[in-house]
């Protein structure tokens, strides 16, 4: 039974070391908004290979501007736990959606791959910022 404890702990510790490795990594979305209302916010949503849903956020739009970091877990998981954890798990979409009055006025998706560039070793930005139009 002690053996089994030891194994058992030493898997979780090193399930966790192997975790603490992959960094997390932003995505920066900058723009703004045409005839913006009061109000108006920009939600951001990763979307990963296979139509998987990741992290998300919102934003007030200021002055018709708006910016948002997004950070996301570098590891990709994997069915098989004993395995060393990959750091390549990057999303596919962005998908920027502006809301008026809790309503959806525009929405754009971004290939992350080809709209999107490393700024630095956390960070992605845009290549040219989002244009969104409000209803007015």
């Amino acid at each position: 039974m002690r053996a089994l404890s030891r194994i058992l702990g030493t898997s979780l510790y090193l399930s966790a070391l192997a975790s603490a490795q992959c960094p997390v990594d932003a995505v920066i979305v900058k723009g703004h908004v045409q005839n913006a209302t009061p109000n108006s916010k920009v939600r951001v949503q990763l979307v990963y290979p296979k139509e998987k849903p990741g992290e998300s956020g919102e934003v007030d739009v200021e002055n018709g501007a708006f910016q948002i970091p997004i950070e996301f877990v570098t590891a990709q998981s994997s069915i098989f736990t004993n395995l060393p954890k990959r750091c390549g798990r990057k999303p596919k979409t962005v998908v920027v959606t502006l809301l008026e009055n809790d309503h959806e006025s525009d929405q754009i998706l971004l290939d992350f791959a080809k709209s999107f560039r490393m700024a630095d070793s956390s960070a992605y930005t845009l290549r040219s910022e989002v244009v969104l139009n409000g209803l007015h």
